[in-house]
């Protein structure tokens, strides 16, 4: 199985329900700078998991395509707030929403991101009492990515960070989205809730194996795979499992939080990681959120979409970027 053209299978859908459920009106450049990023593609994993939640309690896309685009533009609307706070200029290949429409465009342009997702999802033809349950699930996870984002800045002027607080920042800031596009999957699949939140489990838990080997893949592929400088976690200081391993082992390097390394310097980094089980470790540790997230899907009658969700687990640590 290719799972990413299973993936590519349910965002087509995606792609062009955004057109329809987001159109481009009046104020025009409001619009066009929300637009931005949506239309700009990405890998689409969690709309595409809403898709598959639902196909595997046995619904269709068409019964949770609105909740599928609800959860892009949050994701998108995430992105873009990201960009201003971390001053990045570049997303996707591209300017960032903020280089191009100015930080005040940016900030508007997530808002409403934000904003719709919400119009959207309370618009959806389907039981009333599921559509509010999803909605107090959406909001619920956009304020836990608040509290993650805050975390992971308070994080950057601390040098006591433990493995329990990045994980659960991690578990807020990254994985609780990929775990509400499962659960408001099978809530308007009809699931049960036993059902509904063992599909969240699924997403919290792949989600965090998604991050912690992020922070892997960031010292061991090529730039050029990678679309970024190699070790720039290490560079500007980033409370990684990886960095907090190697503090608890008295490992010290000379590029942590330095800014700037050139590549030699970068390459002995990563030798000294390797030779003190860091890596190794952080692996390890992905892997392990890997298989436990898998495992909740056991909940599921055996199905073509249930096949995928599994594929997608086991993606999150295969890919090279």
């Amino acid at each position: 199985m290719n799972v990413i053209d299973e993936i590519k299978k349910r965002s087509v859908h995606v792609d062009k329900a955004i057109g329809e459920l987001l159109p481009i009106t009046h104020p025009e450049e409001l619009y066009k700078a929300s637009r931005y990023l949506p239309d700009a593609g990405g890998k689409r994993l969690r709309p595409a998991t809403v898709i598959l939640a639902a196909e595997a309690v046995g619904s269709d896309v068409d019964a949770v395509l609105p909740a599928a685009v609800a959860v892009e533009l949050v994701h998108n609307f995430t992105l873009i707030h990201d960009d201003i706070m971390d001053r990045d200029e570049i997303r996707r290949g591209m300017p960032a929403v903020h280089v191009k429409w100015s930080k005040a465009g940016a900030i508007l342009a997530g808002d409403t991101l934000y904003s719709k997702s919400f119009e959207i999802l309370s618009r959806m033809k389907a039981d009333p009492v599921r559509i509010v349950k999803s909605i107090e699930l959406l909001s619920r996870t956009c304020t836990e990515i608040c509290e993650g984002q805050w975390m992971d800045i308070d994080f950057e002027n601390r040098d006591d960070v433990e493995e329990e607080e990045y994980l659960e920042m991690v578990g807020k800031k990254t994985s609780v989205l990929y775990a509400a596009s499962a659960e408001i999957g099978a809530l308007l699949g009809g699931a049960s809730d036993e059902v509904a939140e063992a599909l969240y489990e699924y997403g919290r838990l792949i989600g965090i194996g998604f991050q912690i080997y992020d922070d892997v893949l960031d010292l061991i592929t090529p730039e050029d795979v990678l679309g970024k400088v190699r070790g720039s976690d290490l560079m500007e200081g980033k409370k990684t499992v990886i960095a907090i391993h190697a503090q608890d082992h008295g490992v010290n390097l000379d590029i942590f939080g330095s800014g700037s390394a050139t590549t030699s310097q970068i390459d002995e980094a990563v030798k000294i990681l390797e030779d003190s089980g860091s890596i190794g470790y952080a692996s390890d540790l992905a892997m392990s959120y890997i298989q436990q997230g898998k495992a909740k899907l056991d909940i599921l009658d055996d199905s073509e979409a249930k096949d995928v969700l599994l594929a997608i687990a086991d993606y999150m640590v295969e890919r090279s970027y």
